[in-house]
């Protein structure tokens, strides 16, 4: 009997390609993530990582492929348009309870303990800056709790101190949890990603040694 644990996503065959582009983002890539599995996702800028991340979000439709959850996925932490801007904080966070069928005065409670904007939450996200936008977000999600998370560079927002708390809740309070994490942070992607998948051309490529699509990643920035 096979140890391996079970797949929580399988990606078969996904292509995206606009319609006023010669070439594909990327075109038939398969991958799988299995449940509690942590997959960073490597690339240059402009290979399609965070495309990749709002198409598994759910946020983007694909050209072709599929893409099969079997956990409950997080929309894409570090994407700013899944607010209504004209809603306070707080009206987001009671419409997300709603969806996700949450308790509003704990999900209310847990994202202002965690996100710290405080009366911040009773005026319209539009006028929130993209940091704040990414504490509101980041602690929806983690108020709600996801099997599989996907983040898009956020812990890159605010200061130290806010960025070490980021990760003790997502790397340390949450280790079970599946990730995929799209991050230019080699430091991080070592520290808590086991697999990569390094994006290139349009192409993909899975690496099970860590060390090793990193030593690629970084010798193609430099290319």
């Amino acid at each position: 009997m096979s140890s391996l644990p079970p797949s929580g996503l399988s990606v078969t065959g996904l292509s995206l390609k606009y319609r006023t582009a010669h070439k594909p983002v990327f075109a038939n890539l398969t991958f799988e993530l299995p449940v509690g599995g942590r997959l960073a996702l490597l690339g240059r800028n402009g290979q399609g990582k965070s495309t990749l991340i709002k198409l598994l979000g759910g946020v983007m439709s694909p050209t072709s492929g599929r893409i099969d959850w079997r956990m409950r996925q997080s929309w894409p932490i570090g994407f700013n348009g899944g607010f209504q801007g004209s809603l306070s904080g707080l009206d987001n966070i009671r419409f997300l309870s709603r969806i996700y069928d949450r308790n509003f005065a704990d999900v209310r409670d847990r994202v202002d303990a965690f996100a710290e904007l405080g009366p911040s939450l009773r005026l319209p996200v539009r006028h929130y800056s993209s940091g704040m936008r990414a504490r509101l977000a980041f602690g929806l999600s983690l108020a709600i709790e996801f099997d599989c998370y996907l983040i898009d560079e956020l812990v890159a927002v605010g200061d130290a101190r806010f960025q070490r708390k980021c990760q003790y809740e997502l790397f340390e309070e949450r280790a079970d949890r599946a990730f995929l994490m799209a991050s230019h942070d080699t430091s991080l992607i070592r520290a808590n990603c086991n697999r990569a998948l390094l994006l290139e051309g349009g192409k993909a490529k899975v690496f099970d040694d860590i060390e090793e699509a990193v030593e690629i990643y970084k010798w193609l920035r430099t290319a």
